[in-house]
């Protein structure tokens, strides 16, 4: 097998099991997350591996293991103590904490993503203890390819990498974005089955133009504001090029980036390495599966809606492309989709006339598509919008909380029987509406799911899910069917089937928008097989072996390639191989 690491091989003994054959031994082993046991080496481990004596004598079944480990976890006072906890325990043994994780999974999502995440990156640089991932500044970019040759890992195939200029709904966070890539990569292989080994988190430190931040001793990231222009692109082109040179099978999942970079950089890269955006891409397979669930839920179908999207950014602007995109899928012409999606801004709606930014400029409305509508001011507002339109769903991608008022949902409900109202805005204190207060808003009646998690809401007699349209739903499925097909390009063909597949495993779990996310991972595996389909149907599969596979054959394939926490043995590698 390829050598994965330079600290060890994935090999297979005579009896067909894979073992590692690793090249450290003693102290140091103890100290690399990947191959680090701590309690659960066993004794002949121990023995040839240079550790009797450094861990306790007894042998900790995994088990026990992560029992210990999780009872601790629960007495840790904030989410930001959790979230500080997990992390903690990542850097010391990385299998443990993918077992904990993938048992409480439900409950620790919230803590390592959204939510919590946004404040762990708030103060990233005053919590900081242990290097994780690569990271390449301004000072350093011209020797990008050295720095990759530092990463101790030989086979990444996946990379997250962000320049933390729109975090979440929280903005420019200089270096705290590192955060951002970390969280999301641990879903990758918690939820998506790809290996910690094979994924880089990647902060490109381009500055900041937050001055508390560059006038912050503590701050770890470089002290001056952005860059921008073409300094920029050669600063992106060189971090590409040195990736396709050392990880020549890597996709980038480009993160985090403000609204007008987002589509540049996704743009000018897309056909040069496989990547997507998140934002742009992951949020509207997102949106749009929700829709089709939400109709399905009405007794109708996507065509026969109205979609008002508040937030003109790379999130808004990704819903709305996707809406679209799904509206001409189920058989309207271009005219017809783009007829029934309404994008607002902080100004109100697009409208041609205005300043609009080059990934706006489809959205934005005539005079001729407004004509007879009541409106007081130079643009259309949201609640004029929402009237005047006919709307029966409203999205918001806006980070204004409480936009959603009640003069606009009761606008919306005048539409139609069932309003479909998603406030997808995170963090939590950023979200549009509260799903309470919409649900008593609309007696009931509204079609309610969130970005950030929600308990059920009681009404009425009634209990009502509230489903959280969560990228993680898509993005780790997405990601691992384009690592299986080995995929030489992202395609829209691929993030639609992302899209429709969670739509289609949603209607597994009767009237939800979304599935439970203690579901996350049968759904990601679902995503994963349907995505290598499609790349293969679109012939931009390099993977020769799936090419002729059946569907079963390559869901079979899939799975046996789907990562799990569980401890290998460890061998000791020939002495000539030894590094320590």
């Amino acid at each position: 097998m390829a050598q994965v690491s330079r600290y060890y091989d994935v090999k297979r003994g005579p009896d067909g099991h894979r073992y590692l054959s690793v090249k450290v031994t003693g102290f140091s082993l103890l100290h690399i997350p990947l191959l680090n046991k701590s309690t659960g080496f066993t004794p002949e481990e121990r023995r040839f591996l240079g550790l009797e004596g450094l861990v306790p004598p007894h042998t900790s079944t995994f088990e026990e293991q992560k029992q210990r480990t999780y009872q601790r976890y629960l007495q840790q006072v904030t989410d930001l103590d959790k979230h500080e906890f997990m992390r903690a325990l990542q850097d010391r043994n990385e299998v443990l904490f993918y077992g904990i994780l993938a048992d409480h999974l439900e409950e620790l999502l919230p803590i390592l993503y959204t939510p919590t995440v946004g404040e762990a990156v708030r103060v990233f640089s005053h919590i900081y203890r242990y290097p994780r991932g690569l990271s390449v500044s301004t000072l350093d970019v011209e020797r990008v390819d050295e720095m990759l040759d530092n990463v101790p890992l030989d086979d990444v195939r996946m990379i997250v990498a962000t320049d933390s200029s729109a975090i979440l709904g929280i903005g420019d966070q200089g270096f705290g974005g590192m955060a951002i890539s970390i969280g999301k990569l641990s879903l990758y292989t918690a939820a998506g089955g790809v290996g910690p080994d094979k994924t880089l988190p990647v902060e490109l430190d381009v500055g900041t133009n937050r001055q508390d931040l560059i006038d912050d001793p503590l701050y770890l990231g470089v002290h001056h504001t952005r860059l921008t222009g073409p300094a920029y692109d050669e600063f992106l082109d060189s971090f590409v090029e040195a990736v396709s040179s050392r990880y020549p099978k890597a996709i980038i999942q480009w993160e985090d980036f403000a609204r007008g970079t987002a589509f540049h950089v996704l743009n000018r890269y897309r056909k040069v390495i496989p990547s997507f955006n998140d934002d742009i891409q992951g949020t509207g397979a997102m949106a749009l599966s929700g829709l089709i669930s939400a109709a399905r839920l009405k007794g109708e179908t996507l065509q026969d809606q109205v979609f008002v999207v508040v937030g003109a950014g790379a999130g808004g602007i990704g819903v709305a492309g996707m809406i679209r995109s799904g509206l001409m899928r189920a058989g309207l012409n271009a005219t017809e989709a783009a007829a029934r999606v309404y994008v607002v801004d902080r100004f109100g709606l697009l409208m041609h006339g205005q300043s609009l930014e080059d990934h706006q400029l489809s959205f934005a409305k005539t005079p001729a598509d407004i004509g007879g509508w009541d409106v007081a001011g130079e643009w259309p507002s949201l609640y004029e919008t929402v009237k005047a339109s006919g709307a029966t769903a409203l999205l918001g991608l806006s980070g204004v909380p409480g936009l959603f008022n009640q003069p606009v949902v009761e606008a919306l409900h005048a539409n139609t029987e069932r309003p479909i109202i998603f406030p997808l805005s995170n963090p939590t204190a950023n979200v549009e509406a509260q799903p309470a207060d919409v649900l008593r808003w609309t007696d009931g009646a509204a079609i309610v799911a969130s970005g950030s998690p929600f308990a059920d809401v009681e009404f009425g007699g009634r209990t009502y899910p509230i489903g959280q349209g969560n990228n993680a739903f898509i993005f780790p499925g997405l990601g691992f069917g384009a690592i299986i097909s080995r995929a030489r390009e992202i395609t829209d063909g691929m993030i639609m089937a992302a899209a429709e597949t969670l739509a289609d495993e949603t209607a597994l779990h009767g009237e939800r928008v979304y599935p439970p996310i203690a579901d996350i991972r049968a759904v990601s595996l679902k995503v994963a097989v349907r995505v290598a389909r499609q790349a293969i149907f679109e012939g931009v599969a390099a993977e020769r072996r799936v090419r002729n596979l059946t569907d079963d054959e390559l869901a079979a394939f899939v799975e046996r390639r789907f990562w799990r926490p569980h401890y290998l043995p460890l061998r000791k590698a020939d002495d000539a191989q030894m590094l320590l």
